[in-house]
């Protein structure tokens, strides 16, 4: 036992071992890799709510939002502009 693979089980080792199990055509090999599939997406959606991250449609909807918003602020600042304009015009005349 002085090469690593024979300290892992063989030539295969636990990568060998883990492809069979893996593969669709051995026994329960579908079941495991529906069951890792499970336990990945499960890790992952619990490593993505820890985040502060938003859904896309969450974040679109927040996108109209600050497009409706923009175009207020842009209209709001023509009619100041428009009243300071005619202030001016009352105060020179």
């Amino acid at each position: 036992m002085n090469s690593e693979s024979d300290r892992r089980g063989g030539p295969a080792g636990l990568g060998g071992v883990f492809e069979k199990l893996m593969q669709d055509g051995g026994p329960m090999g579908g079941q495991f890799k529906a069951q890792v599939d499970k336990n990945a997406k499960a890790l992952a959606q619990a490593a993505l709510s820890k985040l502060d991250v938003v859904s896309r449609a969450e974040f679109d909807a927040q996108g109209e939002v600050l497009k409706r918003t923009r175009a207020k602020v842009d209209q709001l600042e023509k009619t100041i502009d428009e009243l300071n304009q005619k202030l001016d015009e009352l105060e020179n005349s």
